[in-house]
């Protein structure tokens, strides 16, 4: 993950935040999620949807492709939604997470609605990852080069996402395939000095066959055109020249397609389920720090077991985002993403919870949880 800093966003950031303990938090993370804004920056665009939505998501380490098939399946594979054999249902998910010790915050709302004929059915979901109440200091100083805190203003950095989903199941002779669909529009703002609107399509497919779920997402098929415009004052901009930064300009981010692949098998012992599944992540916009690096594809593999009882309680680990970190001396070592989750389904109701490294630095850790109801639609 830290491939993502720039120089040119860290000078943009740095000279925007106090250097109090909350704002080298603040600085951390806006480095951490807003770096991929400028044109020049390519890869790791729109990074903040592959942080993966849903705590039985983080606590599979990401590894859902498959068998996602509820109102959190959009992101992973639209296909998902359509997966639920209860077409009369309504599905209704939300999540919350907070990393850095709270600086970051990363929302999801997600709803599905009852199948519309033939198990068709269509869904909305809402993503925000943002960082709020940052301190900007471009006017702290006076003309006479007094301080005057009074001119400190308060902005936000925030990513949005909107996904508007469709899926259906097709006619096969054994199985059951399902093809579905997302079109999403991007959101993102850096406080009064950025923002950006970007539109892209995804493509999922799952084939269910007695106890086996394969699945394939294609992200951002057409490729993911951010527009970003930038906004300074005359005073801002002298006092971004005066402190040797770069002004940006207005510019396009590209955001280029992702191939996800999984497989995933069922064991019934009684009353107790094992599910593993292995997914593997393939991008396209060059060499990564992943398992396998290449340029333009690198594949980074992602590997979960969920454990249940009765489909009542489960528990879950993963593992994902292998990287090769350097050492002193030259010396290598792999790191990889772990984490842990256990969920409970009381009724229509189901809690999950998450525990996961989600970015290999200090103070990475996130408490993920997340609740999804269903409700049968009323029938005359």
């Amino acid at each position: 993950m830290a491939q993502w800093l720039t120089t040119e966003f860290f000078s943009l950031t740095f000279t925007t935040l106090t250097l109090t303990k909350m704002g080298r938090k603040a600085i951390n993370l806006v480095l951490f999620c807003c770096v991929s804004t400028l044109a020049w920056g390519q890869k790791y665009s729109n990074e903040f949807l592959s942080i993966g939505v849903g705590a039985r998501a983080q606590g599979l380490g990401n590894a859902v492709i498959a068998r996602t098939d509820d109102a959190n399946a959009a992101p992973w594979n639209p296909a998902g939604i359509a997966a639920d054999t209860n077409d009369d249902s309504w599905q209704v998910s939300a999540m919350h997470s907070e990393w850095f010790a709270g600086v970051g915050k990363f929302d999801y709302l997600g709803a599905v609605l009852p199948s519309f004929g033939n198990g068709r059915r269509l869904g909305i979901s809402l993503i925000r990852f943002g960082i709020d109440d940052i301190p900007n200091t471009l006017s702290l100083y006076n003309s006479d080069g007094t301080v005057n805190f009074a001119n400190v203003s308060r902005f936000s950095a925030a990513d949005y996402a909107l996904l508007l989903t469709y899926a259906q199941p097709l006619t096969v002779k054994q199985g059951r395939l399902i093809v579905g669909g997302n079109v999403k529009v991007i959101h993102r703002i850096i406080g009064p000095f950025a923002n950006s609107w970007g539109f892209g399509l995804d493509a999922g497919v799952q084939y269910h066959r007695g106890n086996w779920s394969f699945g394939v997402t294609g992200r951002d098929l057409t490729s993911t055109f951010n527009a970003w415009s930038f906004s300074f004052t005359e005073e801002e901009k002298e006092v971004l020249e005066l402190t040797n930064n770069e002004i940006p300009i207005n510019s396009v981010e590209v955001t280029r397609p992702t191939l996800i692949a999984g497989v995933a098998h069922r064991f019934r012992f009684k009353d107790i389920g094992l599910t593993p599944e292995l997914d593997v992540f393939i991008t396209t916009d060059g060499r990564r720090n992943v398992l396998l690096a290449g340029d333009p594809f690198s594949i980074d593999p992602a590997f979960g077991l969920e454990a249940d009882y009765r489909e009542f309680i489960f528990l879950r680990a993963g593992v994902n985002q292998f990287q090769q970190l350097s050492g002193f001396g030259g010396s290598q070592t792999w790191q990889a993403r772990p984490a842990l989750g256990v969920g409970f389904r009381l009724g229509k109701l189901t809690v999950d919870y998450a525990f996961s490294d989600q970015t290999g630095l200090d103070n990475g850790y996130a408490h993920v949880i997340s609740l999804q109801a269903a409700f049968n639609r009323k029938t005359p």
